[in-house]
């Protein structure tokens, strides 16, 4: 069973080109000042040239206000707002219906009680993502290579299409996929040289462990 892949965190054109090479489903962009892989308005647009039909662009926001959300939809050509704050669910009813895209929420999880939310978002967001809860001393909500317990995850069944993330990489993705049940998976840190650059070949290697599972 191939696992679908969104390639997340991308702000230089060759990794954004190994992605899509490597057949990634979904390709993500940051929008956080706090992000060593934050992209400006600029740099997004280019990025988003060179990405093809039928790959769905996605952009990472937390808490971010209808100016800013407008600016980063336009600019990367956006399918998906990913929300990683502490947006509720009238939030993300707001902006599907103001800007008319799909709305993806991150759960983030630590104990079994983490999920509990899932009930009501499950009833608004198109897609959920669970993503580890971040470490007490991090600066920001996601992208700090940490995992969780997948066996939260064994048997769960959202209505909206889930995907799996954190502390992905080609060494422990089998397993993951194997505990959680996940069939789409997120993956950011794990195909990084250092935060924020991503490589092309740890890309590659990535997306062959995904098609082989």
């Amino acid at each position: 069973m191939a696992v679908g892949v969104k390639i997340c965190g991308l702000r230089e054109p060759p990794a954004l080109d190994a992605a899509v090479r490597h057949g990634a489903r979904m390709v993500g962009f940051v929008f956080f000042d706090r992000s060593p892989r934050n992209v400006s308005l600029d740099e997004v647009a280019a990025l988003a040239r060179h990405v093809p039909e039928g790959i769905e662009r996605v952009g990472v926001t937390v808490d971010a206000g209808d100016d800013r959300l407008g600016a980063v939809i336009a600019a990367a050509e956006l399918d998906i707002v990913q929300f990683h704050g502490s947006e509720d669910v009238r939030r993300l009813d707001q902006v599907r219906t103001r800007f008319g895209v799909r709305v993806m929420k991150v759960i983030r999880v630590a104990t079994a009680e983490d999920l509990e939310s899932l009930r009501s978002f499950d009833a608004v967001a198109d897609m959920v993502m669970f993503d580890a809860m971040p470490p007490r001393e991090a600066t920001r909500p996601g992208g700090n290579a940490a995992t969780f317990d997948w066996t939260l995850l064994a048997g769960i069944r959202p209505r909206s299409p889930w995907i799996l993330s954190g502390g992905l990489d080609a060494g422990n993705l089998h397993r993951a996929v194997e505990v959680s049940g996940a069939t789409t998976v997120d993956v950011s840190s794990g195909v990084e040289t250092s935060p924020g650059h991503k490589s092309a070949s740890r890309i590659a290697e990535f997306m062959e462990q995904a098609r082989v599972i």
